[in-house]
């Protein structure tokens, strides 16, 4: 019999202890509102109700374990994660986002966190950690309920926020542009080799067996850019029979369920923009069009209705949630 999986992404923006300094710019979590986040946060997983969330902007696991003790759904869920290491200098905790994993399936095994770029994949010179993402991509192998293993990558690509460097000055216009656009096109520059580098792990993980694949993330970019095709890959062309394989599929494009015209996903709202730059990507064993196809995608889902709401506890991001039906091992799959 036919059965149906759940999948979902979800950027909890800032998730960490009550009185953590994260940024200059931003306050820390009083208690009250530490609460706050930690029961809207819950909520949300709750509504989700997916078998399997990649969730970013982790600061603090132990902050995401009170979320899950919230929870009504995930009290019990396998949770995989790692808070950052600390600094190599002073030795203090480095306060820095990380992703994580939850499941409400079994995993074959313990989760893996990339750290460090696979070889071909660098920063120029001058870019700290030159050989290392910004935040380590999280892989998990995650049991189906038909005993089939998928991999499951939770990423998060380093977001368009202008890099500056220590020392830039804005005097003048014509320089604060400038400045400006180098600080732009720095932070292009790290989510394009990170893209890089993760499409390297990706097809490095096909050479070593070829298993079906789910990326869960925040790519900060639309499903359109160079950096997200990048990490979906371009396939076997030329070799017949084998056009897909390797290959990334938007879960929103392959959907079943897909209204053209009514069609208003978005996870994202900035400047009075609303994006999607959170994505569920699909191996081909998910894509029916492939001859290797072991499910497919039903619908997908955005949760996105906090972003119009003024809920300071609230994520500024939406969540994607995606619906997959698995063919039974004995149905005969007719493309």
């Amino acid at each position: 019999m036919p059965q149906e999986i759940r999948f979902a992404t979800f950027n909890v923006c800032n998730l960490s202890q009550p009185g953590a300094k994260l940024y200059d710019n931003l306050a820390p979590l009083t208690p009250d509102e530490y609460a706050a986040k930690v029961l809207w946060t819950a909520q949300q997983l709750d509504q989700l109700n997916a078998d399997v969330i990649g969730l970013q902007e982790i600061f603090s696991m132990a902050a995401l374990r009170d979320v899950l003790a919230h929870s009504s759904r995930y009290r019990d869920a396998t949770l995989c994660g790692f808070d950052p290491a600390p600094d190599p200098v002073t030795g203090e905790p480095r306060l820095t986002p990380q992703v994580a994993l939850i499941s409400r399936l079994p995993l074959a095994g313990p989760a893996t966190a990339y750290m460090v770029f696979p070889d071909g994949a660098t920063l120029p010179d001058g870019h700290p950690d030159l050989d290392r993402f910004a935040r380590a991509p999280l892989h998990a192998q995650v049991v189906l309920p038909d005993e089939r293993i998928v991999d499951v990558l939770v990423i998060h690509l380093k977001s368009k926020r202008p890099d500056y460097r220590h020392g830039d000055s804005s005097e003048g216009m014509d320089n604060s542009a400038l400045l400006y656009a180098q600080a732009n096109l720095r932070s292009l520059i790290r989510r394009g080799t990170e893209a890089v580098a993760l499409r390297a792990l990706l097809s490095a993980m096909d050479r070593d067996g070829r298993r079906p694949r789910i990326i869960l993330g925040d790519f900060n970019d639309t499903i359109e850019a160079v950096t997200t095709t990048i990490v979906m890959g371009s396939g076997c062309a030329g070799v017949a029979g084998e056009e897909l394989s390797g290959r990334l599929f938007d879960s929103n494009q392959i959907q079943l369920g897909r209204d053209r015209l009514r069609h208003v996903g978005y996870t994202h709202i900035h400047e009075g923009h609303y994006t999607t730059i959170d994505h569920v990507l699909v191996s081909e064993e998910f894509n029916p069009a492939s001859p290797n196809a072991v499910g497919e995608v039903l619908d997908v889902t955005y949760l996105n209705d906090h972003l119009l709401q003024d809920k300071p506890e609230a994520s500024d991001h939406g969540q994607v949630l995606v619906r997959m039906r698995l063919f039974d091992r004995n149905e005969r799959h007719l493309i």
